[in-house]
């Protein structure tokens, strides 16, 4: 997909990878655009079994066809951060990307936000 890092679908066989990725990161990804909204990630974390409701719920998305979330896996197949691909709430027929990495990948922020970003 792009220099250093790879997309796969995410699913709940990241959930510990995906869980250590995001809450090292908390506050770096809050300063992320497209989440300074302030909704996520929770402040407080979530728990490895929160967790992975939240990742079934992205494969169920993924299976419906109504939402694809991608974990981002750098080149030792680490969980580094997620994209994620859903309709707009404003207009459906528009979809909307977002995307994070964790904070000791930074300097991917802006070569993933390149790759996915919409035409």
């Amino acid at each position: 997909m792009g220099p250093g890092f790879r997309l796969e679908p995410l699913g709940p066989q990241h959930n510990e990878a995906d869980h250590s990725a995001w809450t090292s990161s908390i506050d770096h990804i809050r300063a992320t655009p497209g989440f300074l909204d302030g909704r996520w990630p929770p402040v407080g974390g979530l728990s490895l079994a929160e967790n992975l409701r939240d990742l079934q719920r992205h494969a169920d998305d993924f299976e419906r066809r109504v939402g694809f979330t991608y974990t981002i896996l750098d080149d030792g197949d680490r969980v580094i951060g997620c994209v994620y691909i859903y309709p707009s709430r404003s207009d459906s027929r528009v979809a909307e990307v977002q995307s994070w990495v964790s904070a000791n990948c930074a300097e991917l922020d802006l070569l993933v936000h390149d790759a996915v970003a919409p035409l």
